[in-house]
């Protein structure tokens, strides 16, 4: 850097729990840019993505049921996602509506599922309506009365502002997801009913572990404790339910279009959250045997659950029985003294055939002794079975193919941001993707003598992303950690499993509630 950090800075850094160094190659990262990943072909289920059909989704399930017995399992769910996301497009309908003729006609004339006018004429369809129905009548208000009258600001306000329902100002776990003879269900409860099916101990205990922004903790507290109780009492188990928040020491500087510390009006420096893949922190706390990981805004009803229940087991089985496998393999090479040839390939080739890592043409001519150092290598590591489901237009990241740091080609979780579209091979791998990632993993973070990996050595943190923002007026460049379960994870042994579409129900967008997997 050019210039030195001043007293002030530095007592910022301190505050975070960051050091100067790490401030720097941030700076650098935004100087330099991230390289684009190397994606050698799209994963499929020919190549890449193992499909399970019924005979053998049995035999997981059953070594799930059997072999989980007195193990931790956790389900770690990212529920920091705020609920302004879902209801852009209403907030900026607010801003600009008028009601002239001219609006109103160019309102009507977008009756997609993606529309404005689409929540309009379905309100009577989302589980929060009798909600906001209520609350307009307590005002004085007849929604019915203000829907022919096009007054339709009124009621976004009315469910978006602080002096209404507050939903826009809500985290995206709190919202009313589904609604049920007996009630309403938020995503927290809905998680907390589908982990009592795949996440119960023999001692009817439950561990749920959310991630929560800092300015929603009391009131995700609260929701807690008022709904946990009612499960416990129906299921006849106990939560114990943890939250935890992305750490400021994760935090990224901004920096101006020339690439300097940005500073606000008193001289600040800005700091911005790392993005999601500063969630490996929170992960890297969890002490478990398994964990389930699966996004807040992804959760199906009651009536379309069974499903999800079958593949999350089955693919845990898959999990521990390849996680059996690499313990003893790891047993073995710890002694290579009593091991032939034959062994040393059956080895090498499980490694190929079962954990999809392809070696580098330098790797055919090593010696015995290289052989059993990168076999160790490559086993001794966290492992994760990935669920990917068909891709159906959904945006986000992929599975394919990629070529690491060591010259080795496996299995990776893509973001198109990592992707170099321009190149036009790389852009025909892209096109040819035909599963899409729905975050729906099953990890082990023990190695094979039962200790917690430290999470932070496997870790790519040459990815990232770098965007355009801006702050009162001026321009910045914000920049991101690796992802969670691209970058964070990726020198994980990566599995990807064909799960079914049914199992993915993720709420993006207000309308996403009138989808049929969400209507109860």
């Amino acid at each position: 850097m050019k210039s030195k950090f001043t007293k002030k800075d530095l007592e910022q850094f301190s505050e975070r729990g960051i050091n100067e160094s790490v401030i720097k190659q941030q700076i650098e990262n935004f100087r330099t840019g991230f390289p684009f990943l190397d994606i050698v072909k799209e994963a499929t289920v020919k190549s890449g993505i193992i499909r399970i059909e019924d005979p053998e989704i049995e035999k997981f399930i059953e070594i799930f049921e059997t072999e989980s017995i007195g193990k931790k399992i956790v389900k770690f769910v990212p529920a920091s996602g705020a609920a302004s996301r879902m209801f852009k497009e209403l907030f900026n309908f607010i801003e600009t509506y008028t009601g002239s003729d001219e609006e109103y006609l160019k309102l009507i004339a977008d009756k997609s599922i993606e529309s404005v006018y689409y929540t309009i004429e379905h309100l009577d369809y989302f589980p929060f309506f009798d909600e906001l129905k209520t609350f307009l009548l307590e005002n004085n208000l007849e929604i019915e009365d203000m829907r022919k009258k096009n007054e339709f600001v009124p009621i976004f306000k009315a469910l978006l502002s602080e002096k209404g329902l507050n939903y826009g100002n809500l985290p995206k776990a709190l919202i009313n997801f589904h609604k049920y003879q007996d009630g309403y269900r938020t995503p927290v409860q809905e998680h907390l009913i589908e982990a009592v099916n795949y996440c119960r101990s023999e001692d009817d205990k439950i561990f749920v572990h959310f991630t929560i922004s800092p300015e929603h903790r009391k009131i995700f507290k609260k929701h807690v404790d008022d709904v946990k109780k009612q499960i416990e009492e129906k299921f006849n188990l106990k939560f114990n339910i943890t939250l935890s928040e992305q750490l400021p020491s994760t935090d990224i500087i901004a920096v101006d279009e020339n690439n300097n510390p940005f500073r606000d009006d008193d001289g600040n420096l800005l700091f911005r959250p790392g993005g999601h893949g500063a969630l490996i922190e929170n992960l890297n706390e969890i002490d478990a045997d398994i964990i389930f990981i699966k996004n807040i805004d992804n959760i199906a009803p009651d009536s379309l659950k069974f499903k999800t229940f079958i593949y999350k087991k089955a693919l845990a089985g898959m999990l521990m029985s390849l996680y059996d496998k690499i313990c003893e393999y790891l047993e073995i090479l710890d002694d290579p003294k009593d091991i032939d040839d034959k062994l040393l390939d059956k080895i090498y080739k499980f490694v190929e055939k079962d954990l999809f890592i392809m070696p580098g043409p330098k790797m055919a001519r090593m010696s015995r002794k290289k052989t059993i150092k990168y076999l160790k290598r490559k086993l001794d590591r966290p492992l994760r079975i990935c669920g990917m489901v068909r891709n159906e237009g959904e945006p986000g990241g992929g599975p394919f193919w990629a070529k690491n740091p060591d010259g080795t080609v496996s299995l990776q979780i893509v973001e198109t941001a990592q992707i170099d579209l321009q190149d036009k091979d790389t852009e025909k791998i892209f096109q040819n993707s035909t599963h899409f990632n729905p975050v729906d993993l099953v990890c082990i973070t023990r190695n094979y003598q039962g200790k917690k990996f430290d999470l932070h050595h496997f870790i790519d943190k040459s990815t990232g992303l770098i965007s355009q923002k801006s702050k009162n007026g001026k321009i910045l460049k914000a920049q991101e950690l690796p992802g969670l379960w691209n970058g964070a994870m990726s020198d994980w042994i990566t599995i990807f499993v064909e799960v079914p579409i049914e199992t993915f129900s993720p709420v993006k967008f207000i309308n996403d509630l009138l989808r049929e997997n969400h209507q109860v």
